[in-house]
């Protein structure tokens, strides 16, 4: 099997975490952290956004990016580190779906 095929979520979820910091910078930022045994994945949201109203939607945000690139998610548990992490949120995404197909879109630019 191809290293695509083997890491297609892996791929994905970098790429739509690239499309989201293209859109989403500097404001905020996401971060791979890490990809769980049961298939969810862990991504650490950087930036101003903290201290503003809303602030669970800008982490909601990259379920959205993952759909609009054909695949689907759902953030699954909403994280507020406490002490020094004002400028932080973690959010743990179900990744039920990745597209088939890989198109221009997809790459890095």
């Amino acid at each position: 099997m191809s290293f695509l095929g083997e890491n297609k979520k892996y791929f994905f979820v970098l790429k739509s975490i690239e499309l989201y910091n293209r859109f989403r910078a500097p404001e905020a930022e996401a971060r791979l952290v890490d990809v769980r045994e049961d298939g969810t994945v862990v991504v650490e949201f950087q930036g101003s956004f903290c201290h503003t109203c809303g602030i669970r939607d800008w982490v909601e945000d990259l379920a959205y990016v993952m759909k609009s690139l054909g695949g689907d998610a759902e953030l699954k548990e909403y994280i507020e580190p406490e002490g020094e992490e004002d400028y932080k949120r973690v959010g743990v995404f179900r990744v039920s779906k990745v597209p088939d197909r890989f198109d221009e879109e997809w790459s890095t630019k």
